[in-house]
């Protein structure tokens, strides 16, 4: 069901401090913060070369008061892998075939558009060995 492994989300409370420490540090390139007032956190995305096909790192920074990410910052006030996110051909097939298996879905189960302008959904992280699981369409 899953395809390729599209990022791994790391939240810091100083997205730019973590986006100097792999763009100066690390040698990577690196986007501009992007807001992303919908899902209450602000993005840049690290370039991984080579062998990831592709893959990204996504840096999350909370925005505005109810940030998604703001509890995991409490709980890990030195940052930390938040998620990954695999792409899926057909995200209602894959969200279908999960809930007939008895994952759960997390909000209302219906798809919303992420911070690459597809539709994404969230897998409840006790139901993936505490892993919190993004599935985007491809």
């Amino acid at each position: 069901m899953i395809g390729k492994l599209n990022h791994v989300a790391i939240a810091t409370s100083d997205l730019k401090k973590s986006a100097a420490l792999y763009r100066d540090t690390l040698g990577a390139k690196v986007s501009a913060p992007v807001p992303q007032p919908e899902h209450g956190v602000t993005t840049v995305f690290v370039e991984l070369p080579g062998g990831m096909s592709g893959s990204k790192l996504e840096l999350l920074e909370p925005l505005g008061e109810n940030s998604p990410i703001a509890n995991f910052l409490k709980r890990n006030p030195g940052g930390g892998v938040h998620h990954l996110c695999f792409e899926v051909d057909d995200i209602i097939a894959a969200r279908d075939g999960l809930k007939a298996q008895g994952a759960r879905i997390l909000g209302d189960g219906e798809p919303r558009t992420g911070a690459h302008g597809r539709p994404v959904l969230f897998l409840h992280p006790k139901d993936f060995g505490g892993v919190l699981i993004e599935l985007e369409q491809a």
